[in-house]
């Protein structure tokens, strides 16, 4: 009856987790990225649309972004920053109100924001953004906006020291309306309407803008299509299409590889070794037989093995409920806020299959301060994502970037993992050491190891890790790309069926490597194999983001 109980505990845990994810599922999707006063998003002739002005950067660098009011544009005094949810400012926006007032269906012709005069060190950080290309983002009832701040004319001149910067003066708003809701908006700048930031003096400027209004047939419920269309486009998805195929030809010869081979040599092993039972007490034995006695001698530093096998499990799993809420279509295009919040919420509900998994399997390979493993388990990867985020998060305020977390931000994330992630990990360990599951081998370990032979270069750690990632890596490189350019780039990506897809077989290749290389370390005489399966796991995982530092 104490078994049954036992056995229930992680079950039972695993389905209020589930049960959690899907209230996030839930809530995430009624809560946009941005959502504006008017929660409906129905509005009557002349009501305020909320506009808010979020961020600028420059255009070929989208992680380096600031405050709108960052560059000395006008401001009316009646600013108001937005209440932001945390998975907003985990994605750097900054909303405050925009000094343009886009009433609903109310045109304005050339309105005068402000009039001001910008001093020569106002000029030059308005240069300085021009040079680099920056761009502004803003959000009206929910959609994004884009704009470039001002433009150079290089022109017939091979000298940068003869290029002209001018900054933009006048924006038009173009905006499609569907009845009593907005559809449609873009911001154009007038080429013709600049000011020369190109020399070093005081310079009067008067910022207006235009707003022009257009009935559309579009309903509501597609407005966001336009946004999500430019992956999904028949040039892209042939080549999405191509990376599948691509996978599947690399996954058929790989198991056709193993098939072979594998199949081969065991087939030779066991004819070998069954040949002649009787003498089989005479015959020297050879290779993966030669160390029977010796491959299910538990590994080295097995708390911090186990660690890691329940730190992976429980990342495992995050990626799974993710994939669930993309499939699901939760995920929208700009909506990337509630994609932050469900990685620091389904981590912290997940952290006790990490707590269990990791206790569990250091008690069945014989530990005993199962409350070390547990605290090391926490800290595996919490530890040095806190220690990159402190660097990253010092220079971000450094810098004054958007990218810096403020002070309430930090205390919410340490909020969760204290009184959400901790009792879970405590919860889920607890259950693993009560669980009772004895490691049971298929042979007898011997008393003492085995001498590894002199192995050959090519079969140490770092070819055999080389190897190892390289095949899954050649497996995903295509759709890599994508998502390391919708993450750090202008690209969206919306196409998670796909995406779906290519982890299904980044799975099946590193399981087929990971066997292949394993068998061969074992033939090898190199009983020494459980670090060196979880190294090729790791390489897996460095390969698919060695991307990021292109």
């Amino acid at each position: 009856m104490r078994r049954t109980n036992e056995s229930a505990a992680p079950a039972a845990m695993g389905r209020s987790t589930l049960a959690l994810v899907l209230a996030i599922l839930i809530s995430l999707q009624g809560t946009p990225h941005v959502r504006s006063d008017a929660s409906d998003h129905r509005y009557k002739d002349g009501d305020s649309v909320p506009l808010y002005a979020n961020k600028v950067g420059p255009f070929h660098n989208p992680s380096e972004t600031y405050r709108y009011f960052d560059l000395p544009f006008c401001v009316t005094g009646h600013e108001k920053d937005k209440t932001e949810a945390l998975g907003e400012v985990l994605n750097g926006d900054r909303l405050v109100s925009a000094p343009y007032e886009l009433s609903f269906k109310k045109e304005k012709d050339s309105k005068v924001v402000c009039k001001r005069k910008l001093t020569k060190e106002q000029v030059a950080q308005f240069r300085e953004a021009v040079k680099k290309d920056y761009y502004f983002q803003m959000y009206y009832d929910d959609l994004p906006i884009w704009g470039f701040i001002g433009t150079v004319d290089k022109e017939g001149k091979t000298d940068p020291s003869e290029y002209k910067y001018f900054l933009y003066k006048h924006i038009q708003f173009d905006i499609h309306y569907n009845k009593d809701r907005v559809i449609e908006i873009s911001a154009r700048m007038d080429p013709h309407s600049v000011v020369d930031l190109t020399e070093d003096k005081d310079v009067d400027v008067e910022f207006v803008y235009t707003a022009k209004w257009k009935e559309t047939e579009t309903p509501f419920e597609k407005r966001m299509d336009k946004y999500s269309q430019s992956s999904s486009l028949p040039h892209h998805l042939e080549i999405h299409w191509f990376s599948i195929i691509n996978s599947c030809v690399t996954v058929l010869l790989l198991t056709g590889f193993l098939a072979t081979i594998l199949m081969r040599v065991l087939k030779n092993d066991f004819m070998k070794y069954a040949q002649d039972e009787e003498a089989a007490d005479d015959q020297e034995e050879t290779g993966w037989k030669y160390i029977h006695g010796d491959v299910f001698r538990f590994p080295k530093y097995k708390s911090f093995f186990s660690a890691a096998l329940g730190s992976g499990t429980q990342l495992f799993t995050l990626t799974i409920f993710i994939f669930m809420l993309a499939l699901v279509g939760v995920f929208y295009p700009y909506n990337r806020g509630a994609l932050f919040t469900a990685l620091v919420v389904i981590y912290a509900l997940t952290s006790g299959i990490a707590g269990y998994t990791a206790t569990s399997f250091y008690i069945q390979l014989e530990g005993t301060n199962w409350v070390r493993n547990l605290l090391l388990t926490g800290c595996l990867f919490c530890g040095p994502l806190f220690l990159m985020f402190c660097f990253l998060n010092t220079v971000a305020i450094a810098y004054s970037a958007t990218a810096a977390l403020p002070f309430g931000t930090i205390v919410v994330i340490v909020l969760i993992w204290t009184l959400v992630t901790s009792p879970l990990l405590v919860l889920g360990g607890i259950a693993g050491k009560n669980s009772k599951t004895e490691f049971q081998a298929p042979v007898r370990t011997t008393k003492y190891p085995r001498e590894i032979p002199p192995l050959p270069w090519y079969r140490s750690t770092i070819p055999q890790m080389a190897m190892a990632g390289f095949l899954p890596f050649s497996a995903i490189y295509i759709e890599l790309y994508y998502i390391f350019a919708s993450v750090w780039g202008h690209r969206i990506y919306t196409i998670y069926s796909i995406l779906f897809i290519v982890f299904i077989i980044l799975l099946i290749v590193t399981a087929f490597i990971t066997v292949a290389l394993t068998y061969f370390q074992l033939a090898a005489e190199d009983h020494e194999w459980w670090w060196r399966y979880a190294t090729y796991l790791i390489a897996t995982f460095y390969s698919c983001l060695r991307v990021e530092f292109v």
